[in-house]
């Protein structure tokens, strides 16, 4: 179409909201487009665009958006929507195809013609950015029809894989964290590997893969040396295969002789399977293992061989939750192509294999395994095998198809002592033997490894069998039921006040004898130790509170701007302040001119109270009053007028409030009156007095939320003291 060859899309600005925020409850990317004079060209003027684009991705079938059904999207692309519209599908789109998760997706007007805000998921930046660029440059080239959209879509679809898995969390730390956030426990990335926090403050757990903060650096350095392993194992009873280690080729062969044939030959401290030989019966193979073992590990390890298949079975809390096994590999010879050739035509090609994390099975590459087993039938990869000759590749390949049904209970004992004995609580058990489903006395089999962090791939996509949910079991076993992974976590929001309410919701709480984490405009606060004493009312301050493993309780304060363009660092919290709503604030250089816009981001510090929380909410501002149907838990207002019809008919459905009046504030639950606490004379010092008591009875309303005693609340007031040694804030 030539008249849009010279038409372009301009990326104006970025921002990353890192929690719940305006638009959802979880991180979004926000960007700002200019479609400049795309404006007037909406999809149903573009000739073609619809068809381009249903062959370029036709699983847009499945986007509802407008009408609710599956097909909705591609209905408004042909009736006529804007490029905006088209972008936030188009990214949402080719994350899902790259398995990258997030299904929330908006656009929105911007502050003037052509300029537009584009809002999707965004569990990375970088990731959501790239796939957006993308789409861009995707949706130019659909409505210019200058390429090959489809083979585009290919190359994106692959390009944005490889980045995921650099940036990602690898599937099995994100099966753990997917699992625990589907109980609502939070997790919080520690570092850009798989380093992380599941819960906040002194509940927290932390993992990395499959090992956990409670995962000994003893049971790991015993698990990395096999025979120290074996050694432990054999004296609890466990059986093991008979071997010793061994200090030079000839000491193999020796040792081998001892032992009896065959033998395995394996570095003592190696892993992923990597030097290891089995089934070795020459003294020409035993020496030539030796030396590729060697170059593994510090050490090389001589045992009897054992007849059977190879399995893992993973450990979770002294519980066997899944078992795999390993299954030879073979190529059939057809009198034509080379081992070699026979091994990318009838092995490589099964779309189960490939180098990503993903693919459950590795590719078979001529390692020095595979070259020893070929030498053994007389073969090289260059041989030509003769047709209908079978041809062994490996003897035990990828441990990847699941037999967790099958396991004998008396096998499942011996694995979960086994990881006991090393000391694991999440422990990967190598075994062989001929038939899982039976004793290991019975058929002479045995335990040849216990390893820390053992991968979950295998269990999670599996190359047969079902299935196994062991990020459900890891996370249930961190935090079983009744186990609390989260701490009174409180957020304070208003146009003003919210620094002196948050400031005293803190001292309540210490008054408890809990260690207070307290995020505010004066500064960071642990216990009583000021951590810094500028503005620490932002997310990265706010978090930090959440990280500390010493802090039993949070308290944070959440200024507008900050909610605005970083989001909420918690994704719940037990009890969600709101004292004030500013309707003539704006923010023109986000797009925020109007008070139902700045109700909106407000509104998120009530959208995120957890249900079994409370809202504290000003009565006698109109605004916040109306959050209090958006609220999943219970209400409590505060409020200086008990005759309004909010607080009257809260009265009267037996709800909370907290009256202020001039010389007591007093807390009522329906028709009765709770506790009368006098207002502390200091807080008459100066002219906001008013405020001032306003702000005590907010603070009282959150440590009631709370359940802190009303003895305690009492002394709070009156012992309250702001510090005055930093400037107060909002």
């Amino acid at each position: 179409m030539p008249q849009l060859l010279d038409k372009t899309i301009e990326i104006l600005s970025v921002k990353h909201l890192r929690g719940p925020n305006m638009w959802t409850y979880h991180p979004v990317l926000e960007v700002w487009i200019d479609i400049g004079d795309l404006e007037d060209y909406p999809s149903n003027l573009i000739p073609g665009f619809y068809d381009r684009l249903v062959k370029a991705l036709p699983s847009l079938q499945e986007h509802r958006c407008s009408y609710g059904e599956a097909g909705g999207f591609l209905k408004r692309v042909e009736e006529g929507t804007w490029p905006a519209h088209i972008l936030e599908h188009l990214t949402l789109e080719l994350q899902n195809l790259a398995g990258i998760p997030g299904g929330f997706g908006k656009a929105r007007d911007g502050d003037r013609r052509s300029v537009y805000k584009v809002m999707v998921s965004a569990i990375n930046e970088e990731v959501t950015l790239t796939a957006l660029k993308y789409a861009k440059d995707l949706y130019l080239a659909l409505a210019q029809d200058t390429q090959n959209s489809a083979t585009e879509v290919d190359t994106i679809i692959e390009n944005l894989r490889e980045l995921a898995d650099d940036l990602l969390l690898g599937p099995s730390t994100a099966c753990i964290v997917n699992a625990a956030e589907e109980r609502g426990i939070p997790s919080i990335r520690l570092s850009e590997g798989n380093l992380v926090q599941l819960g906040y403050g002194a509940n927290q757990r932390r993992i990395w893969t499959a090992e956990t903060d409670q995962t000994s650096a003893i049971a790991e350095t015993i698990s990395r040396d096999k025979d120290l392993t074996k050694s432990l194992l054999a004296s609890a009873g466990v059986p093991t295969p008979k071997g010793r280690t061994v200090t030079s080729a000839d000491d193999a062969w020796e040792a081998a002789q001892d032992i009896g044939l065959p033998v395995v030959v394996k570095p003592i401290d190696g892993n992923h399977g990597r030097g290891v030989f089995i089934n070795l019966h020459t003294q020409t193979e035993i020496e030539a293992a030796y030396a590729v073992a060697i170059n593994e590990g510090s050490e090389v390890l001589v045992e009897r061989h054992i007849i059977g298949d190879e399995h893992r079975l993973l450990v979770v809390g002294n519980k066997v939750v899944a078992a795999a096994k390993g299954e030879t590999v073979w190529i059939t010879g057809d009198g034509q192509h080379t081992v070699l050739d026979l091994i990318r035509i009838q092995i490589n090609s099964d779309p189960r294999r490939g180098t990503a994390e993903e693919h459950p099975l590795n590719p078979v590459r001529i390692d020095s395994a595979v070259e020893l087993e070929l030498a053994r039938q007389k073969l090289v990869g260059e041989s030509i095998p003769l047709v209908d000759q079978k041809v062994l590749i490996q003897s035990n390949g990828n441990v990847a198809f699941d037999v967790t049904d099958l396991v004998h209970p008396e096998v499942a004992s011996q694995v979960a002592l086994a990881a006991r004995v090393v000391g694991l609580e999440i422990a990967g058990v190598d075994l062989v033997a001929q038939d899982i489903s039976k004793p290991l006395e019975s058929q002479n089999a045995a335990i040849v490894e216990v390893n820390a962090g053992p991968g979950l791939l295998m269990h999670l996509k599996p190359a047969s069998g079902k299935p196994q949910p062991v990020g459900k079991e890891i996370a249930n076993h961190l935090f079983p039921p009744g186990v609390e992974y989260r701490i009174p976590v409180v957020g304070v929001a208003g146009a003003r006040g919210k620094t002196p309410v948050a400031e005293m919701i803190a001292h309540f709480l210490r008054l408890t004898n809990l260690y207070v984490g307290l995020s505010c405009s004066k500064g960071l606060f642990f216990g009583h130790r000021a951590i810094q004493k500028s503005n620490a009312a932002n997310w990265e301050n706010a978090r930090r509170t959440l990280l500390n493993r010493a802090v039993q309780a949070a308290v944070i304060e959440n200024n507008n701007l900050s909610m605005l363009i970083e989001g909420l660092a918690y994704d719940r919290c037990q009890v969600g302040v709101v004292l004030n709503v500013d309707s003539s604030a704006n923010f023109p250089q986000y797009a925020i001119f109007d008070e139902e816009q700045i109700f909106s981001v407000v509104r998120t510090q009530v959208d995120v109270v957890l249900p079994q929380g409370v809202a504290v909410l000003n009565a006698d501002d109109p605004m916040v009053a109306q959050m209090a149907e958006l609220c999943d838990g219970e209400v409590i207002y505060f409020t200086q007028d008990s005759s309004s019809e909010v607080v009257q008919t809260h009265l009267k459905n037996r709800g909370r409030v907290v009256l202020v009046g001039k010389q007591q504030i007093t807390l009522k639950l329906g028709n009765q009156d709770q506790k009368s606490i006098p207002v502390p004379r200091h807080s008459e010092s100066d002219s906001s007095t008013p405020w001032k008591s306003m702000n005590l009875g907010a603070a009282i309303g959150a440590a009631w939320a709370l359940d802190i005693p009303f003895n305690v609340i009492e002394a709070g007031a009156e012992t309250f003291v702001s510090d005055s040694s930093v400037p107060a804030g909002a």
